[in-house]
């Protein structure tokens, strides 16, 4: 059984570097980590004086270029001139042509919020009354489309390749010195450095057309390259290339000079004869050097995503470090073990002394995430709600419930540690070893003393029989020691507790791979606290009228059958103020004696026929029992729309009706 279980090893460890990846390849593209929360004009004001420039507020800093901020007449035409400004804080402003005539302009902006990751969108105003426009009101961010799909991925795999050379070289130096000598371990961690080398190289190329204009073809600018080195994000991945240069000499060394000093024996260099003070003074700097190049690695991480901006960044970014370290501990020391427990050969196998040791410092992990991780979804989330209603918040709970698995696990392997210290004899081993000796016994004592009588006898064949003899008594030799090692190996193997402890370790590494996958989706992930304070900006903006604006809503009423059980009622829309830009929506759902009702969905759409405008989609939020409401809902023009609401009241029974609505 454990032949059958032992080739699935290196699919999974590669999964540790490509399936994270491969899990989430589908996911939608990154949530921008910066949100618009006002602008001057207002989104959808309509004012009486052309306006001398146009201000964007976001949540957080974003970096800016010369495209940054563009404002179109209804033509399509540019209307803005020179470069975006910042008078202050998070504000943007750009200044607009003089003289402009009345009409709706569309105000489009693409940025880079703080945390490196690209923020696209457009609204509309007017000056005197709204009118016709060429210009389409959506836009597509650069993280859309191909080389979105590559540069998340290229982070996927950066993560993962950080946690495989972290944790396996921890794991050598703390917990398995002979580890060192074992060529599968050594190509583990070189793996993991070639990962993250690779996918480093990758991002810096890609981030370019990444954070501007989302072609293929900008990936090999130069001039795009030269713009990104002089960023925050740039400067991170090249000192990020810098640090892999230094790790690339710490692995040499680790699986040079301190693996000749490895002692074969014992599974630590503290052990038996490995106490040497010139093998304990490696052992100390390698242990230093690969601390400081671990923290520089995760530092560059640090200083450029969600702990450099918000809330206490300066205590952060340190965290944040803790936190990285503490989980390539855990799991890179975790696929390492595996490793070793499967590929390690018979004459230097893990033994229970090193599985300790993973077992303390994988403890210690736990706790060093539990303490950092604490602190980071106060400073993330904000707030109890956040938890169930953002995002951010709900794959954190997912992340604690896998957290929770591994260590219910771990607590498993653990017991099978103790058994396997405890029962070293154990009697399933005894009986193995007295089956293949009685084997060995049955078998035909060789050809080896055969072969040295008759030399003896022919003395007269000289030489040449001789070295004949040599050769077969080399490969008989050869032969010996391949039979006595997969002996030991089956030996080995027939412990039920090295085959209980390789299972849930096993189990341990499948967890982590999903574990990993969440982990790196939070990264790319809006925080909670930005989101719900966007939410907030929102509500307020589309609840207070704009400058020249009139205050009205529109209200809808219209019945619906299903045709399913409890399938009738009826859906009533509120749109205000139901003008051309934002507006405010919010549906009622009630069944044939006015009372509210859940359904399992309901989705808007509004269309102008006369302008071939829409269908427009509506995904509303659910408010409580009957109540759904979405805010910040643009309507680019004025016109007679046509609202349809679609209600679903079970998987398969649905009904769309439509009114149309004079909006604006």
């Amino acid at each position: 059984m454990t032949q059958t279980i032992a080739p699935r090893v290196r699919t999974l460890v590669l999964l540790i570097l490509a399936v994270a990846g491969a899990l989430l390849a589908g996911a939608a593209p990154a949530s921008a980590h910066a949100a618009l929360t006002g602008s001057d004009p207002a989104q959808g004001a309509v004012v009486d004086t052309a306006p001398t420039r146009v201000s964007l507020t976001f949540s957080e800093p974003v970096a800016v270029g010369d495209d940054s901020v563009r404002v179109l007449d209804p033509k399509g035409e540019r209307v803005d001139k020179g470069d975006p400004a910042n008078p202050s804080g998070t504000t943007y402003s750009v200044p607009l042509v003089s003289g402009l005539p009345d009409g709706t302009y569309t105000v489009a902006y693409q940025v880079v919020s703080a945390d490196s990751h690209p923020v696209a969108g457009a609204f509309t105003f007017s000056i005197g009354a709204p009118s016709e426009t060429t210009v389409s009101v959506s836009a597509q961010a650069s993280d859309d489309g191909l080389v979105g799909w590559l540069y998340g991925f290229g982070r996927y795999v950066s993560y993962a390749g950080f946690v495989v050379l972290a944790g396996g070289a921890a794991f050598v130096l703390a917990c398995w010195a002979p580890g060192a000598r074992v060529r599968a371990v050594q190509r583990l961690v070189v793996s993991g450095w070639l990962a993250l080398t690779a996918a480093t190289l990758g991002l810096l190329m890609l981030r370019g057309s990444y954070t501007t204009s989302g072609r293929v073809g900008d990936v090999f600018d130069l001039e795009l390259l030269g713009d990104v080195l002089q960023t925050k994000t740039g400067a991170a991945l090249v000192s990020r290339l810098l640090l892999l240069a230094a790790a690339a000499l710490f692995i040499a060394v680790l699986f040079g000079a301190y693996a000749r000093t490895a002692d074969a024996a014992p599974d630590h260099p503290g052990d038996g004869d490995g106490g040497e003070p010139d093998k304990r003074d490696l052992t100390l700097g390698l242990a230093l050097g690969g601390t400081v190049v671990a923290a520089g690695l995760a530092a560059s991480w640090a200083m450029s995503e969600h702990a450099s901006q918000g809330l206490q960044a300066g205590v952060a970014m340190p965290v944040d470090v803790v936190h990285l370290l503490a989980v390539a501990a855990w799991l890179g020391g975790l696929t390492a073990l595996l490793v070793a427990l499967y590929r390690a050969p018979v004459e230097t196998p893990v033994g229970r002394d090193a599985v300790r040791r993973f077992s303390r410092l994988a403890f210690g992990s736990v706790v060093t995430l539990a303490v950092t991780g604490v602190y980071q979804s106060w400073r993330q989330l904000g707030s109890w709600s956040a938890f169930t209603d953002t995002r951010y918040g709900q794959l954190l709970l997912v992340k604690i419930a896998l957290v929770a698995v591994m260590v219910a696990v771990a607590f498993l392997s653990r017991r099978w540690t103790r058994r396997l210290a405890d029962a070293r004899g154990s009697a399933a081993a005894e009986e193995a070893e007295e089956a293949e000796r009685a084997e060995e016994e049955k078998q035909p004592a060789g050809t080896a003393p055969a072969a040295a009588s008759e030399t003896s006898e022919t003395s007269e064949a000289g030489k040449t029989e001789a070295g004949h003899d040599a050769v077969r008594a080399a490969q008989l030799a050869r032969q010996r020691a391949a039979t006595e090692a997969a002996r030991q190996k089956r030996l080995r193997d027939a412990d039920p507790n090295r085959f209980g402890l390789r299972r849930s370790v096993l189990a341990e590494a499948g967890v982590a791979v999903v574990l990993l996958a969440v982990t790196t989706v939070l990264t790319q992930t809006e925080p909670g606290r930005t989101e719900q304070d966007a939410r907030a900006a929102a509500a307020t903006s589309s609840s207070a009228p704009a400058t020249g604006q009139g205050s009205g809503a529109v209200s809808l009423t219209m019945p619906f059958d299903t045709g399913g059980t409890n399938g009738k009622g009826v859906v009533s829309i509120d749109l205000d103020p139901a003008q051309a830009g934002d507006n405010a929506l919010h549906i009622y759902v009630e069944g044939p004696d006015g009372t509210p009702v859940d359904v399992p969905e309901v989705k808007i759409a509004l269309t102008l026929a006369a302008q071939d405008i829409g269908p427009l989609p509506v995904t509303p939020d659910r408010i409580t029992t009957g109540h759904w409401s979405a805010s910040g809902v643009q309507i680019p023009m004025a016109g007679d729309w046509k609202v349809e609401v679609t209600v679903r009241t079970s998987d398969i029974d649905q009904a769309t009706v439509s009114k149309n609505a004079q909006i604006g």
